[in-house]
Order: structure tokens, then sequence, then C-alpha cells
């Protein structure tokens, strides 16, 4: 098959610059046909690119007759090379059009199966081919932001990227979200399994290597395999983490304050127009200060009995109550001091032992937990009788117990779910609107 010749990339103009008026007297765009019809003489074909969408206008009488039969033939996705003059024209969406003089289609595409069927269900099934809707791009570029935001504020505070493994025996958060996996061994002639979990944090592997470089981060995927079907909830999902030397719970929650202007600084330099195109109210985010407002576990736990909640010392907040609690708040809210069942690894509190030096931060407007954190233990021998509390064997935790031997320090540290962040950024329903494929306990596939 021969394919057309067509120009260096760098002699297309991107949709946005037509939009904002910076394209020259004549252009050449390329892209997919966002929408299409026609009459006897005139075509009208709404074309878009990563940067937009344009509506372009081929008429009979100026482009060549196969140009003109194309146009009429060409199918929604069909990609397209295209040039002509564009033009101010406040009926066209975004304000201009395009009069074309030439018209070429690269590829002529099949029925889209996506048209008035856009279920949850069925964009799940042909999540392939949603990617290109434009909630889908402005939401994908909105979580590049975020990603690059995290990195570049860690980055200059010279902290340093590292990665940890996905095969673990250790159990960071519990057996109960685990996802077991096995690998079989082809040199034993017993035909022995060795078994793993998928990791559900690089935390136990963070600590160890915390010893050596004293400041680092990670971006990388975490799983667990949690039962709830809620709006925030994935079996696999993006983890940005965070573990620093002679620092105390206090001083991480700080950081984090940081982290997190920064990240919505970036955002709304960057990404106004697709916060807007997703109909986020862009003043929520721009209202936002640090330092947040703080409340102890116990505090939180009265408040939300006040509310109708029947609560005692030691359950655990879920997704109800979390949302109960932020709903009608503005800005993000910090938990503190959760009961000693929290986590294992997390520094029990001197001053009152019955709980923990840990937080977690709360996004406003109901979406809930994004960051999990707190200081780790760092006695050898405090860090064994937690294990043990927690019902956990300490053979299954010996070169993390021996890491505590050799010169032990306070430390602390956090997790962000990323794609729980971009969430409450975007404004989203649902988790599954701002993650490329999303996988959960029921789905797999594409």
């Amino acid at each position: 098959m021969e394919y057309p010749e067509f120009p260096n990339s760098e002699e297309y103009t991107p949709i946005q610059e037509i939009l904002q008026g910076k394209a020259k007297d004549s252009v050449r765009i390329r892209g997919w046909i966002y929408r299409t019809r026609s009459s006897g003489k005139l075509a009208f074909v709404v074309v878009r690119d990563s940067t937009g969408i344009i509506q372009c206008t081929v008429s009979r009488e100026k482009v060549e007759e196969t140009d003109f039969a194309n146009a009429r033939k060409a199918l929604i996705e069909s990609s397209i090379l295209l040039e002509g003059e564009p033009v101010k024209d406040d009926r066209a969406p975004g304000g201009w059009e395009i009069r074309a003089s030439k018209f070429e289609v690269f590829h002529f595409a099949e029925t889209f199966p996506i048209t008035k069927d856009q279920s949850d269900e069925h964009l799940l099934n042909n999540r392939h081919l949603w990617l290109r809707s434009r909630n889908m791009v402005a939401a994908l570029k909105i979580r590049s932001t975020v990603f690059k935001a995290f990195r570049d504020y860690w980055t200059e505070l010279d902290f340093t990227e590292i990665q940890s493994p996905s095969f673990t025996t250790s159990a960071c958060e519990g057996g109960s979200t685990l996802f077991n996996v096995s690998i079989d061994d082809e040199n034993e002639k017993s035909g022995q399994k060795f078994y793993a979990h998928l990791s559900q944090s690089w935390q136990l592997y963070a600590e160890a290597t915390m010893f050596g470089l004293e400041n680092i981060f990670t971006l990388a995927p975490s799983f667990r395999a949690e039962k709830s079907r809620t709006r925030r909830h994935l079996t696999e999902f993006w983890h940005a983490e965070v573990e620093s030397a002679w620092l105390h719970n206090h001083q991480m929650m700080n950081l984090e304050e940081g982290m997190i202007m920064h990240i919505i600084s970036s955002v709304l330099s960057k990404n106004r127009a697709e916060l807007e195109f997703l109909g986020r109210d862009i003043s929520v985010l721009e209202n936002i200060k640090a330092p947040f407002d703080k409340m102890k576990y116990e505090e939180v736990l009265d408040k939300l009995n006040s509310m109708g909640f029947d609560l005692v010392w030691g359950d655990d907040f879920g997704y109800k109550e979390e949302k109960a609690l932020t709903q009608d708040l503005k800005t993000p809210l910090y938990i503190t001091n959760f009961p000693k069942e929290k986590g294992f690894y997390h520094r029990p509190d001197p001053s009152d032992p019955k709980s923990l030096v840990c937080h977690d931060l709360l996004a406003p407007e109901g979406y809930g937990e994004i960051i999990g954190g707190g200081e780790r233990v760092w006695s050898p021998d405090e860090l064994v009788e937690r294990i043990r509390e927690e019902g956990l064997d300490p053979e299954s935790y010996g070169w993390y117990l021996d890491i505590r031997k050799f010169g032990s320090v306070p430390h602390s540290g956090f997790g962000l779910g990323i794609d729980r962040t971009v969430s409450w950024l975007c404004g989203s329903d649902h988790i599954k609107h701002v993650i490329p494929f999303p996988r959960t306990m029921r789905r797999t596939t594409p």
C-alpha cells in the first residue's frame, strides 16, 4: 500500500494555535474527523488533534473533485491532512474555521462503535477507542501535569527517585487486600512453587533504601485486592511515595502541604482550558491555601457520630464516613493520631500510646483520603512488638527488622494516590475517568 507524502511535523500548525489567532494566512493541519456533515456543494468537517478541534469548510468549487468526494465520504475518526485559510467565524466552534484548499484522507475509518450509546459499560468495553474523546484527553493532560509536578517538587528538594520490586513476600497494608501470585521453578525436580504478593506499597523497601540516600521518592503502581466498589477504588493504582530520614511526622506534613500547593498551582497554570472543558469549578482550587486544618481521630469520631454514624474507637473511616466529613469542605483536611490498629510500622505516640504518630490527608468536596503517612517505628524491639500485636509473623519481616539493628534513626514517609488526586482536581464523579485503562475487581480488559 502506498501512503501519501506529507511534510515534516514542524510544517503543521497545531489547532490550538489557530484558535488563539497565532496562525499564518495559510495553514496545514493533520488530525482525525471529530464530526462531519455535508450538503450538495459544501462539506463541514470538524477536525481534532491533541490540542483542540476546529471546523473546516470544504467547498466543491475550491478543491479538486477527488478531495471533495473524499471529504463527503470520510467517516468519524478518519485521519486527514488538510491545507487552507484560517478565518475568524463566531458561528464555528472555537470562533475559527479553515476554508480548505486541499483535503487529503490518509485513512478511511470504519463506522465508529461509540455513537449515542455512552453508558459506562460500553465506554469501558471500548476504552481503547474512548481514549480519543475530549473528556479523556483533558483528564490525561491534567494527570500528566500532576505526575510532573510531584516529581519536580521532590527533585527540587534534592530527593532521589528510586524504584522497588512489585513482587514481595511481606504485607504492608494487611493480608486481606493482597494479590497472591505463584511462580513455578522449572529448575526444581519437585516442581516447587514460590509464592509472593503484588506490592501494596514500596514502603518497606523504601525504608531500607533510605538509609543510604536519606531522602527518596517513587512513582509506581500498587495493587490492592479491595472489594470496595466506590468512585475512588482501583485494584491497580498509581502511588507517589516519599521516605525521609531524620524527619518527624509534623515536618513531613509541612512538606506535603507544599507539594499539594505546587501540584494545584501547576495544574491551574498549565491546564486551565482542560479544567474548564471538564466543567470544574476552578475557584475552589484557586482558593485553597496552606496550612490545612487538622483534627485528631478522636475528634473526627465524635463529629461523625454527631452526624448519625455509630462508630467506636478503632473503627476505620471508609468511603461513606470520609464523604460525609469532607463533602462541604473547600480545602483539604488532615486527620492525625489514628488508633494503633492502623499499621504496625507507624510509631506509637509517646504522649498517647493507644494512638499513632501518623496522618491521613482528605481531599475536600467529598473525595476523601488521598494521602496516608506517618512516622515509622525505629526501635527494633518496639517494631517486633508491633508486628506481633498485629498478629503477623516477625520471621516474614526478617530483613525489614534487620535494617533497624544498624544505626536506626527517626524517619517518616507517605503515599499519595495519584489517581484519586487527579479525580479530585478534575472534579470527576469517578476515578475510572482519569486513568487510561482502569483495573477493578470486575475489569481487567481491554
